[in-house]
């Protein structure tokens, strides 16, 4: 003769369903939460101040390497990124993505040797002295392929060999 503890089992699960769905709707709609924040003055001129300094960081870059680089406007849209990444304070999925994203990659000497290790047949994953001296011997190879070859078409076509 215990009355149980809740008298209506499907009520309680009902009431659990609708603040789940409240809850799903509010993410679907983040425009809503964000909207005042963008638009204050002073998260504005934050932002803008800390933009012009990273901009003079990247202009500072790329006026301390002798050869202009390709990629300028793309460090200049990492560099407005990262600022307004920040600026978010990692509040959303694609600040968090631009804040936790590396720069940089591979230094260069390792991505021309794995570019040269590509080149060379049967030496993807030789050490470097290893592909060194494999690289010098297939370039002499192709050397003597090329004038194999050029001997070739002379002959065929019957123009006399240059001295």
């Amino acid at each position: 003769m215990a009355a149980p503890l809740i008298s209506n089992p499907d009520a309680s699960l009902d009431s659990g369903r609708k603040n789940k769905r409240l809850k799903i709707e509010d993410d679907r709609n983040p425009a809503a939460n964000t909207q005042v924040r963008w638009r204050s003055d002073k998260e504005q001129r934050i932002y803008s101040t800390k933009l012009v300094e990273a901009l003079r960081q990247v202009q500072v870059r790329q006026g301390s390497s002798s050869s202009s680089s390709p990629a300028g406007g793309r460090s200049v849209k990492e560099a407005a990124d990262r600022v307004l990444a920040v600026a978010a304070k990692g509040a959303t999925r694609w600040s968090r993505a631009i804040l936790t994203k590396t720069g940089g990659g591979i230094p260069a000497v390792q991505r021309k040797v794995k570019v040269l290790s590509r080149l060379v047949p049967g030496c993807r994953k030789a050490p470097l002295p290893n592909l060194l001296e494999e690289t010098s011997d297939y370039i002499a190879a192709l050397e003597m392929q090329v004038r194999a070859m050029t001997a070739l078409t002379q002959l065929l076509s019957g123009v006399p060999a240059p001295s």
